[in-house]
């Protein structure tokens, strides 16, 4: 006969919920009218409803192993039709960046979560880390005062002023932190979620194409009732699809994509995409977050609009960094290349493992781990 485990509750839980987004928490009377509406909620996994019941009651462990939250893509419906007006979606919205500062274990996105002073001054100082090295003496950096000489003056040499092999080394280095931070990070959350399951390996081996599928189209997505759910799924799919391919570019095939003189690789062609597809897809998501457009912009975290702004910014200042070289003016390039490194790095170094970003990777992981949890519930009998 089991013994019933007493929990003890976290008084401050609905505060700091509060604090990240979920202002109208307090309102939800439990009528599940939100859980009704949503076509993504299923009798296994009931959402919003319990996720705001967890959440009343200071359930803290019990929402760090709910997938639940990464479940929702945050139509809006269920904001629509509360009766209390209690903005469930919003809610789930903030349990994310909640969860996102239980998952990381430096403690760096809860500093930036509850701060914008500390989300702002990081990013600052990333980027102020990548101009000092361009622009230390000699035996420090390695930008122009070091090694681009007189002859860089006269005429756009950008691997003088950037040796290619330098920033790749350096862009290599990265990747593999990032990718360090990223999925300790999401190693911690399926630990959380799967502890003390009891569900064989081999189900979970059987159900790895739904994480495959789910972490390169988020498909999921498509099965949302809002009228403009296939409109956000697409772009969020180019969107994706053109920042995991200019990070591709940029980490492994470098030596060929930034080129000296004036002929096309293969490569400048995907970059060409690339950078159109971030323009268009963050410069649209910006808009719409501005006008309040659709149910799911009506409220903005300062990470909603950090990363996007991040993304519009690299690639506009990537395509000044070409169409200055084209022209040939050395200084303004080298100084804007230095730029579109000083916003390009922050991005990566923060946004990607410790804000908003981490969602790519922490959504399909909460998808794989219900898919598995139906099959065995269904092994079950």
């Amino acid at each position: 006969m089991e013994q019933a485990v007493m929990v003890e509750p976290d008084l401050r839980l609905v505060d700091q919920l509060m604090s990240l987004g979920a202002g109208d928490v307090k309102k939800c009377f439990q009528c599940a009218t939100c859980t009704a509406v949503c076509k993504l909620s299923t009798a296994e996994n009931g959402f919003p409803r319990k996720q705001m019941l967890l959440a009343q009651w200071g359930l803290k462990e019990r929402l760090v192993e709910d997938p639940g939250p990464w479940l929702c893509f945050y139509c809006g419906e269920c904001s629509k039709d509360c009766l209390r007006k209690a903005n469930p979606g919003e809610t789930m919205m903030a349990l994310r960046r909640y969860l996102t500062t239980q998952y990381d274990w430096t403690g760096l996105s809860r500093l930036m979560y509850r701060s914008a002073a500390w989300e702002l001054g990081i990013l600052g100082l990333v980027a102020s880390v990548v101009v000092l090295l361009f622009t230390l003496p000699r035996g420090f950096g390695f930008g122009l005062l070091n090694q681009a000489g007189p002859q860089a003056l006269r005429s756009v040499m950008l691997d003088k002023f950037a040796p290619v092999e330098t920033v790749h080394l350096a862009d290599t280095m990265l990747a593999l932190l990032l990718g360090f931070f990223l999925l300790t990070n999401a190693a911690r959350m399926f630990r959380r979620l799967t502890r003390n399951d009891g569900i064989p390996l081999a189900t979970y081996l059987r159900r790895l194409p739904t994480l495959a599928l789910q972490l390169f189209t988020q498909s999921r997505w498509k099965g949302c009732q809002a009228d403009d759910a296939i409109k956000n799924w697409v772009r969020h799919l180019a969107l994706a699809s053109g920042y995991m391919l200019m990070f591709t570019l940029v980490v492994i095939f470098l030596p060929w994509f930034q080129v000296q003189n004036d002929s096309l690789h293969w490569t400048s062609y995907l970059g060409y995409y690339a950078t159109g597809v971030l323009v268009a897809g963050s410069g649209w998501m910006i808009l719409d977050r501005a006008r309040q457009r659709g149910e799911m912009y009506r409220f903005s975290h300062l990470s909603d609009w950090l990363f996007p702004a991040l993304l519009l910014l690299t690639a506009a200042t990537g395509i000044l960094v070409n169409l200055l070289r084209v022209e040939n003016l050395p200084m303004p390039t080298y100084v804007m290349y230095t730029i579109h490194l000083a916003v390009a790095a922050p991005m990566l170094v923060v946004e990607v493992p410790f804000g908003k970003w981490a969602h790519l990777l922490y959504r399909p992981v909460a998808i794989y781990v219900d898919a598995v949890r139906k099959d065995a519930l269904a092994a079950r009998g």
